[in-house]
């Protein structure tokens, strides 16, 4: 670890050998946003990693088969690095929709374990705690990522260590004028796609703003249906628990 004078936490994590990143997208989603936090998830990424070499980042959600704006987003979580597994949300008799993605998790963690040094879990979830126990018997390190507040005290306790993501959230955050920088050139080398965009949130800066209207500008005469043109998204898809 190194540590950060500027705001007197650990949060430079040292090489661990070879990393992969499990990352429990419908937790981290909810801890998120109870901490009013938009994630980059590049950014999050390369502070999870540190100095280790990356074997592979797995993100696990619920989907909604109709949804097209989240497979856009998904699409560009795959084309950033990441492996997503999915699963479709069920509906139960309360009216809830749920996809529980617990087992896939533990599974791909132990089934690699031996190919990997490093396991680091985004998820706050108790239900972890036998996986993260089993991992480490086969001499495996691993780590917990989270909020401290939204992250189960027996999972941080069994962990090697705690990256409690509430300390580094400047650091994760998304900058909103780099995004829109980002789709403009996604627009620009995907043709006819449909891209995912968030929203402008409440305090970004008027740059972003900016950005946001001479997207728009470029697809005035093309809109959902015509095939020489883009569909610009600008909210997010929210996969909830409850």
């Amino acid at each position: 670890m190194q540590y950060d004078s500027t705001s007197h936490h650990s949060w430079h994590l040292s090489y661990r050998g070879r990393v992969a990143v499990f990352i429990d997208g419908n937790n981290l989603f909810h801890a998120a946003r109870f901490h009013t936090l938009d994630i980059d998830y590049n950014k999050l990424l390369q502070l999870l990693l540190g100095d280790g070499r990356l074997l592979r980042a797995f993100f696990y959600t619920g989907v909604d088969a109709g949804a097209e704006r989240q497979q856009g987003f998904l699409l560009w979580m795959r084309r950033n690095g990441f492996r997503v597994i999915q699963k479709e949300l069920k509906t139960f008799y309360d009216g809830t929709r749920k996809a529980n993605l617990d087992v896939e998790i533990a599974v791909d963690m132990l089934s690699l374990a031996g190919a990997y040094d490093t396991a680091v879990l985004v998820s706050g979830d108790e239900d972890f705690v036998y996986a993260v126990n089993a991992v480490a018997y086969k001499g495996c390190r691993v780590e917990i990522a989270g909020f401290r507040s939204n992250t189960a005290p027996k999972l941080i306790d069994v962990a090697d260590y705690f990256i409690d993501l509430g300390e580094i959230a400047d650091r994760i955050r998304k900058d909103p004028a780099h995004t829109a920088r980002c789709y403009e050139r996604y627009l620009q080398e995907e043709g006819d796609a449909t891209v995912y965009l968030p929203p402008a949130p409440e305090h970004a800066p008027a740059i972003f703003t900016t950005a946001v209207e001479r997207l728009d500008d470029l697809t005035d005469d093309a809109r959902p249906g015509d095939n020489n043109g883009f569909h610009i998204v600008t909210e997010y898809i929210r996969i909830t628990d409850d």
